[in-house]
């Protein structure tokens, strides 16, 4: 019982260190160091060596958008942040949009990952159909990707009403956006 007992702790530690090791793993309940918890306001000592641009468009009364755009020490952009509440700095973060590829899942998904890894790798929960893109749903992470229409054969292209079908997509098709919905 001992033995089993220390070998329990001993994984839990090494899970627990290796998440903490890797800052760019996103798993359900975290991207990286942000978490769903997280407010607006300290994103500034989350990422404190990095660029955050705060984009304000429009204003409050109108339909405007708020977005964060972080870029690391060397300018390359790494997130796309959205908050739940526009212009609210305490308020915490809504969707996350992928930019940088070391931003992945435990099973190495990511933004330069192709259609074929995502079936490989994760159950698809739904794929709707838009007027540009698939959206592939995600339900175990939290995410969706969309995969432009040009991907896509001919007949899915021009047609919002048809269903698609994981079976429709090219393996290779490109991920366009790699998004997380909180």
């Amino acid at each position: 019982m001992k033995k089993i007992s220390i070998l329990l702790i001993t994984i839990v530690f090494i899970i627990g260190c290796n998440r903490e090791s890797y800052p760019f793993l996103i798993d359900n309940t975290r991207v990286g160091q942000l978490t769903k918890e997280i407010r607006i306001n300290q994103l500034d000592s989350i990422f404190p060596n990095d660029s955050i641009v705060r984009n304000i468009s429009g204003n409050e009364f109108l339909n405007s958008t708020n977005n964060i755009e972080i870029y690391d020490k060397d300018g390359s952009p790494l997130l796309i942040l959205e908050p739940v509440q526009q212009f609210d700095t305490l308020s915490t973060i809504g969707y996350i949009q992928i930019l940088d590829p070391r931003y992945e899942t435990l099973k190495g998904l990511n933004i330069n990952s192709n259609f074929g890894d995502v079936v490989e790798q994760y159950r698809i929960s739904r794929i709707e159909n838009t007027l540009n893109s698939a959206v592939i749903f995600i339900d175990e992470l939290n995410l969706y990707l969309t995969i432009d229409k040009r991907e896509l054969p001919s007949s899915l292209r021009y047609d919002t009403d048809t269903r698609i079908t994981a079976s429709q997509i090219p393996d290779n098709a490109k991920i366009k956006y790699f998004m997380i919905s909180w």
